[in-house]
């Protein structure tokens, strides 16, 4: 197992479902899939030799209802951390994933992207957390931005300039939030993997809807430099 990776465990009783996640996931950087499991009894077997980060967890499995599975090992496995990606989506199931301390929440057949968005914000938050001694109001707000996240996509996702893509946007702004220090849009592209161009772009839109403090540093020499951080928010 690499070091410094993220550890998954699949659990999924449709073979062809499991290997589409396994492939979404290693394609993003610091994640493996370690384990895949076609039943909760054969997830609960991996547990006792092998602990992941993180479990991809299917509701509907043949032997065990998802749910039950989970509670099981929050028992047992409290250091685990769980995302369903299922089918369910009655409130009740949903109700009792939240209430059972899922970091997110996935229906089937997945979004491809919102997947990928998902996985980078558990994987930012776990290296935030890691490494934070005391938060502040701020910063606690920052790791329960997932409500405000989606309520600013149905706010503004007609209202979006062309060009601004809502999940990139979504990307931009959580980065954005977990960062003391003001960035340029240079820094940014390095954080999240994105162009000089498409981060000054989105730091750009972001002023412009009042978002964003922007310094701008003059130098010795050549173009002042625009640097961009979150307002803080009374």
């Amino acid at each position: 197992m690499g070091e410094n990776l993220t550890q998954v465990m699949i659990v999924e009783d449709d073979p062809l479902a499991a290997k589409v996640y396994k492939q979404f996931a290693e394609k993003i950087d610091g994640f493996e899939v370690s384990a895949i499991a076609n039943s909760g009894n054969e997830a609960l077997m991996y547990l006792q030799t092998f602990k992941p980060q993180l479990i991809l967890l299917d509701i509907y499995l043949p032997d065990v209802n998802g749910i039950d599975l989970l509670r099981i090992i929050r028992m047992n496995h409290r250091g685990i951390d769980v995302i369903p990606i299922t089918a369910a989506n009655d409130a009740e199931t949903v109700t009792e994933a939240i209430r059972g301390g899922v970091f997110s929440y996935l229906i089937k057949p997945i979004d491809v992207k919102k997947f990928t968005d998902e996985m980078i914000r558990y994987k930012q938050t776990m290296q935030q957390l890691k490494v934070k001694k005391t938060m502040d109001q701020r910063e606690i707000d920052s790791y329960f931005s997932l409500k405000e996240n989606a309520n600013q996509i149905r706010t503004n996702e007609k209202q979006l300039p062309k060009g601004i893509d809502k999940f990139t946007l979504i990307r931009v702004r959580d980065k954005l939030r977990f960062e003391k220090e003001s960035v340029s849009a240079e820094e940014l592209a390095v954080l999240l993997g994105i162009t000089d161009s498409t981060a000054r772009k989105y730091l750009e839109y972001l002023s412009s809807i009042d978002e964003l403090e922007v310094d701008i540093q003059y130098g010795m020499v050549g173009r002042p430099e625009r640097k961009y951080k979150c307002k803080k928010k009374l």
